[in-house]
């Protein structure tokens, strides 16, 4: 494929194509999949949700992820492996994905996300947006993705006769090149697949934690304002910040032991730019605590009165879009004060 970029007066400037061995490592050839899941299948996004996830017989699945149907997509990266030999490792890698139930496939994901908080149902549905009326049954079939900068006839072959016989396995191509400026291009095709016992252990790579400054940087004005004083509470008051991949959650301490109060995200992560309670799930205040049920329906009446929640599943979530008043945020303060109160008066569940 030659590719070209046009010049104002009109003319063509080729892009020079480049091997993708001299300049660029297969680690970042994954870390681009991993930031663009969007358009590698051809029929949508994938949720990813484990990057070099152990298998039970010692292999690594370089990306692993589910579709919008709940399917588990498992991707791997061609490298320098025989076309044999990369068929079979796809295979092998999907033969063990197909005996992961949901539990070890939210394993996964609090291993990626560094968020044992996360649930993945409710993770997946905030992703594909799905409607309330939209179920999902998670790992009823999986999918393979086989991604190199040339798939040779022997993979096309092969993956199409899997693809004729009810193994949903999908090729993509990528090119890399560079115009005179030193400026790079990817391309990107299909080429493969437009046509129409449990494990007792899993582990996953993880993402990298996040820090306070990188985290702000990537609010907007209204968000920065709101969970800027968030965290100055935090500080304040001597409430655990705990840090994850994308945000954090505001914790209250008793001796030593930290119950989570809510969860903060920002713009650019699943569940958008948000504050969402612990009330009554993820690991928080009814798991951990012996708050009573009548004051967690009160506290939960409270933020709902502040006008700036409303219900996400089992607890509350505030999306910050527009820019909040000094009132509307002292409101959302003492919330998280009074969630402290209520979790040190009665502690931790005997």
């Amino acid at each position: 494929m030659r590719v070209f970029g046009i010049q104002p007066e009109g003319k063509f400037s080729e892009y020079v194509h480049t091997p993708f061995q001299i300049d660029h490592e297969e680690k970042v050839l994954e870390d681009w999949l991993e930031s663009n899941p969007d358009g590698i299948i051809e029929d949508g996004n994938i949720l990813i949700i484990g990057r070099q996830v152990a298998t039970n017989l010692g292999g690594f699945i370089d990306l692993l992820g589910v579709d919008r149907e709940g399917n588990v997509v498992v991707m791997e990266l061609k490298r320098d492996r025989t076309p044999r030999d990369t068929i079979a490792q796809s295979l092998e890698y999907a033969s063990f994905a197909e005996q992961l139930d949901i539990k070890q496939l939210e394993k996964i994901l609090h291993l990626y996300e560094n968020d044992e908080s996360l649930r993945l149902a409710e993770h997946h549905r905030e992703y594909f947006e799905l409607g309330s009326d939209e179920a999902v049954a998670f790992n009823k079939e999986q999918r393979i993705v086989v991604v190199g900068q040339r798939i040779t006839p022997e993979i096309r072959q092969t993956a199409s006769f899997l693809r004729s016989n009810g193994i949903r396995v999908t090729c993509v191509e990528f090119s890399f090149f560079k115009d005179n400026n030193g400026t790079p291009l990817l391309s990107q095709e299909i080429v493969v697949g437009k046509e129409s016992v449990k494990q007792t252990h899993v582990a996953s790579g993880s993402l990298p934690i996040i820090t306070e400054e990188v985290f702000l940087a990537s609010l907007d004005d209204n968000g920065r304002a709101v969970f800027s004083r968030i965290l100055e509470l935090a500080k304040r008051k001597s409430m655990p910040v705990h840090w994850g991949t994308k945000g954090f959650s505001l914790n209250a301490d008793i001796e030593g032991i930290h119950v989570a109060i809510c969860f903060v995200y920002p713009p650019d992560s699943v569940y958008r730019q948000t504050i969402r309670t612990a009330l009554l799930d993820r690991g928080g205040v009814e798991q951990k605590t012996a708050v009573p049920e009548k004051m967690l329906q009160d506290l939960r009446e409270q933020a709902e009165g502040t006008g700036l929640f409303v219900p996400a599943g089992r607890d509350l979530k505030c999306h910050i879009k527009r820019k909040l008043s000094d009132t509307e945020i002292d409101l959302l303060l003492t919330w998280c004060e009074s969630m402290k109160k209520a979790i040190q008066e009665y502690g931790l569940k005997e």
